[in-house]
C-alpha cells in the first residue's frame, strides 16, 4: 500500500515551483493535510496519501458530495478543471468504487482529457505539473486512481502557475456542455512496461523455436537422403553381383554343353 512520500527534490520542477492552495486544508469543510497536499503533490511522483484517507472522519468525501448532482473536481495548485463525477454512472457506484480500492476512482469520460496527462507507464499529472496518481485499468478499462488532496481546489484562472498548452481553462469550461475525449483503454499504465518485456521474450523464445525447428528438419532431411543414398548404394552393389553371378552361370553352362 503506498504511504505519505518523504520530501524529495526532483531536477524537473513540479506544480510550475508553486504550492497548493491554502484552501485545500478546508475543502469542502473536510480537514485535509496540508503538509501532505504540499508533498504529494508537488515533490513526489511515486507516493499517495494513505490508503482510505477520503473516508476518514475528518475528510468523510462522499458525505460531502451532492449525490443528485455531479461534482467538478479542480487541480489544487492552479485550479484548473480535472474531473466531473460521477458520469455515465451512479453515484452509488462512485462512491463503492472508490472506496473499494480506497482513493478517489475516476474513469475516461469523468476525466477532462485537455487537462491532465498520461504518462507512458501510468503516472498522471495535470496541465501545471500537479501529481496526481495513477492509471490503473479495471476489467480493460482505465480507471484513474487519484490523490484527493491533489484535487481539492477552488477553481481560478488568476493562478501564476504555467499551464501546458492546450490546457482548459475554468472561463473556458462548460461541465453540462463537456464531453471527454480520454481513451477507454489508453494503454498507458503501470503494467505497460511488463507488457512490452512479455512481448519482446515471447518474440525471442518463437524465434528460437522456429530456428530448432528448422535444424531439426535440415537435420533430419539430410539423414533421410543419407539413408536412401546408402540403399542406392547397397542395391547397385547388389545388382552387379547379381551381373557376375548371372555371367558366370551362362559361361559355365556353355562350358557343358
Amino acid at each position: 500500500v503506498a504511504s505519505v512520500a518523504p520530501l524529495v527534490c526532483f531536477a524537473e520542477e513540479q506544480c510550475g515551483g508553486g504550492a497548493p492552495m491554502d484552501s485545500v486544508a478546508t475543502f469542502l469543510g473536510a480537514t485535509l493535510d496540508y503538509a501532505v497536499a504540499d508533498r504529494i503533490c508537488c515533490n513526489n511522483h511515486r507516493w499517495a496519501e494513505r490508503r482510505g484517507y477520503l473516508g476518514e472522519p475528518q475528510v468523510d468525501l462522499f458525505s460531502r458530495l451532492d449525490p443528485e448532482t455531479e461534482t467538478v473536481f479542480y487541480d489544487s495548485v492552479c485550479g484548473i478543471p480535472l474531473f466531473v463525477a460521477p458520469r455515465g454512472r451512479t453515484f452509488q457506484e462512485f462512491k463503492e468504487e472508490s472506496l473499494h480500492h480506497g482513493w478517489p476512482s475516476f474513469r475516461p469520460q469523468e476525466m477532462v482529457s485537455e487537462n491532465v496527462i498520461i504518462h507512458k507507464h501510468g503516472r498522471m499529472e495535470s496541465k501545471c505539473g500537479t501529481h496526481l496518481g495513477h492509471n490503473l485499468p479495471k476489467y480493460g478499462v482505465d480507471r484513474y486512481c487519484i490523490d484527493l488532496v491533489c484535487i481539492a481546489g477552488m477553481p481560478t484562472d488568476s493562478t501564476a502557475v504555467a499551464l501546458g498548452a492546450g490546457a482548459l481553462t475554468v472561463e473556458e469550461f462548460n461541465s453540462t456542455l463537456y464531453t471527454s475525449s480520454a481513451e477507454e483503454y489508453s494503454g498507458k499504465d503501470h503494467m505497460a512496461k511488463t507488457r512490452l518485456i512479455a512481448i519482446i521474450i515471447g518474440s525471442l523464445v518463437a524465434a528460437a523455436l522456429v530456428f530448432f525447428a528448422a535444424c531439426f528438419w535440415m537435420r533430419t532431411r539430410r539423414r533421410s537422403q543419407s539413408k536412401s543414398e546408402n540403399v542406392h548404394s547397397l542395391q547397385a552393389a547388389a545388382g552387379e553381383k547379381g551381373d557376375d553371378w548371372s555371367n558366370d552361370l551362362t559361361e559355365e553352362n556353355q562350358s557343358t554343353a
